[in-house]
């Protein structure tokens, strides 16, 4: 999965032959600079590649401005002398209906990726402003190794400023030169397709370009999913919203001999147990979403992708709508604020009408960047509503009705769902949150807000574990040193699932199941580090551990909640897994110690809560749990499948 950073952070490349894909809200023109180990470019070996010297040793770049870029790249035909590569992105001036700086546009996305499109790396340039150049990302070679950089470094001197920092000889000729190349590519471009009728889908959350532009050299690309160039929007035209890794499904062909008619969906394209009625693409506007459009070599996986897909895209349009509300009301307030400067425009009926225009400006603004919302949440609604019916059970809520059909699976899952996020602007349209197996870090319920539920919550997602797992794969503990958690854990026992012991009470109990779950880790552990691991005590058990842990820390001692934070650090690597179901206020009297535990966890709620934030764009995600239906049996008729499934697998 494609590693999503931060300005600084960086990344390691695993080959030589990569991708460099660029998208943006708005045509802009791409160069790359060759730098020694101090960064600067040589003038003496022209290491600059830009649109009108497109070619270098080692690295491609496309010869006109678009909104979408790609640049080819071969570290291993870099001379010996370069050290970075620089990835820089400049806005096009002096062109009609052109953006003026980068803040009026969406948020610049670049991604490195294998030549066949396996993302590598991301980085989404936020917090622009007046910049009209930038140095979008930085590849660089350290003790024989190659990494990506994320910078985002951006200058409101535009071009030449941004040569100049890169010790680029004579900057301002330099910008100008490439200036006039792009534009002269753009003049030689071959007539724009037709534009696409209006309502018409681009993508998942696209909004319908009214120009286009051509690639060069392969290496402009400008339409995810058919692979047409979409380049400069015309004067009030929609903005491309699109995620660049989005790659809808295209309509098949139809066969030959067909006598017209929409062509059928592809069987594989279609989720187990879709009706054969499925809405079919309709040529006059969006194609009808199918379930499992996304790459994959399984449905599982192919939904698991779409899934991520649309996290993304709802995360990119809604980015969108409030950089468009923020810079509507920052121009807004800026009008205001010359108005106001002046003594004599400051009253009267001319300061009146000022105020007016600048209100309606402000509300033409964000109405306009609603309705490129609302058209992208409606795509967007419509395919969650083809894709949720055909999740697998690990990946639905429990009042799918797939559970009703649920089989004892052969093998785990790739993920399972913990729950549903959702963002203010689209409150109806719940993304479901899977979280990849074998879980690689714990769970924390917080249980401040209503210990029972937060409770029913943690058993919740052991019974989906449990159900998740073949028979016998997965075992589960509990800890409930004060038995307050009976009743909750209550279903797991009487369905039969659970076959170990009762949840262990009081401090005998707490010691006792830590001891046994340490020195399990410690085992394999040691066998895994020793290259034996078949070396372990016969009739060792090789299945996950889950476990749950009520209450805390009542019942803990030094020893135990030493031994409980190893089992948070070392026990996922060695199938060990924790579920804490507690307040972090009652654990205060240990102050920093448990620190690191807390960190180191999932924080989940039992009711929803704006809690999660994701750093690719910084929302703040409402999560809500998967809790069983009220009144509903369907986790008892799991669990007692899942127990008569038992002897069948010897467990």
């Amino acid at each position: 999965m494609t590693a999503e950073l931060v300005r600084g952070q960086n990344h390691p490349l695993p080959g030589n032959r990569l991708e460099i894909r660029v998208s943006a809200g708005t045509p802009v023109v791409a160069a790359v600079t060759l730098g020694d180990d101090q960064g600067r470019v040589s003038g003496d070996q022209g290491w600059l590649a830009h649109p009108g010297e497109p070619q270098l040793p080692g690295v491609e770049v496309p010869r006109q401005a678009a909104a979408e870029h790609r640049l080819a790249v071969d570290l291993g035909a870099m001379p010996d002398e370069v050290h970075r590569v620089h990835v820089l992105l400049a806005l096009p001036g002096g062109r009609p209906g052109a953006a003026a700086v980068f803040g009026a546009v969406p948020a610049p996305h670049v991604e490195v990726t294998t030549p066949e499109g396996a993302g590598i790396a991301g980085f989404t340039i936020t917090g622009l402003g007046p910049e009209t150049a930038l140095l979008a990302a930085e590849l660089y070679r350290r003790q024989g190794a190659w990494k990506i950089r994320a910078v985002g470094q951006g200058y409101a001197g535009g071009l030449p400023a941004l040569l100049a920092d890169q010790g680029v000889p004579e900057p301002a000729d330099t910008a100008g030169r490439i200036h006039h190349a792009a534009d002269r590519e753009l003049a030689r471009s071959v007539t724009p397709p037709p534009e696409t009728p209006a309502g018409g889908r681009r993508a998942a959350t696209g909004a319908a370009p009214t120009g286009a532009s051509t690639s060069s050299a392969g290496t402009s690309e400008t339409s995810g999913a058919s692979g047409t160039s979409q380049g400069a929007t015309a004067s009030g035209g929609g903005i491309d919203y699109r995620h660049p890794r989005r790659r809808p499904t295209q309509p098949p062909a139809p066969q030959p001999g067909a006598t017209g008619g929409t062509p059928p969906i592809p069987a594989q394209a279609q989720a187990p147990g879709s009706a054969q009625g499925a809405p079919q693409p309709n040529p006059s506007g969006p194609p009808a979403p199918v379930a499992g459009d996304a790459a994959g070599w399984s449905m599982e996986e192919r939904l698991h992708n779409q899934i991520w897909g649309m996290f993304e895209d709802l995360a990119r349009t809604v980015a969108a709508y409030r950089s468009a509300e923020d810079f509507a009301q920052s121009r807004y307030d800026q009008e205001l604020d010359r108005l106001l400067a002046d003594p004599r425009s400051r009253s009267g009926a001319g300061a009146d009408a000022a105020r007016d225009a600048a209100e309606l400006k402000q509300m033409a603004l964000i109405d306009q960047a609603r309705a490129v919302l609302d058209r992208d949440l409606a795509q967007l609604a419509a395919e969650a509503e083809v894709v949720d019916p055909a999740l697998p059970p690990p990946f639905a809520g429990w009042e799918n009705p797939c559970w009703h059909g649920y089989q004892v699976p052969a093998e785990p899952p790739m993920a399972v769902r913990l729950g549903s996020l959702t963002l203010p602007e689209a409150p109806e349209l719940r993304i479901p949150l899977l979280a990849r197996l074998p879980l690689n870090r714990g769970l924390w319920i917080d249980s401040a807000e209503d210990r029972r539920l937060a409770m029913d919550v943690a058993v919740s997602i052991a019974a989906r574990l449990l159900a998740s797992h073949p028979a016998g794969a997965f075992a589960v503990h509990a800890l409930d040193p004060a038995g307050s958690g009976a009743q909750a854990l209550a279903p797991l026992q009487a369905g039969g699932a659970l076959v170990l012991p009762p949840p262990a009470a009081g401090v005998a109990g707490v010691s006792e199941v830590l001891g046994r779950l340490t020195e399990r880790v410690d085992l394999l552990h040691m066998a895994m580090r020793a290259g034996a691991p078949d070396a372990l005590p016969p009739g060792f058990d090789t299945a996950e551990q889950l476990l749950i842990v009520n209450e805390f820390p009542y019942a803990f001692d030094d020893r135990t909640v030493n031994q409980l934070r190893y089992l948070a650090d070392e026990g996922p690597a060695a199938g060990v897994h924790l579920l804490l179901v507690a307040d972090r206020e009652d654990a205060a009297a240990y102050g920093p110690v448990l620190d690191p535990l807390w960190r180191s966890m999932l924080r989940l709620t039992p009711l929803p809560s704006d809690h999660l934030a994701d750093p690719w764009v910084g929302h703040a995600w409402t999560f809500e749990p998967a809790l069983v239906p009220p009144g509903s049996d369907v986790l008892g008729q799991v669990l007692r499948r899942l127990a008569a499934a038992r002897p069948a697998y010897g467990a």
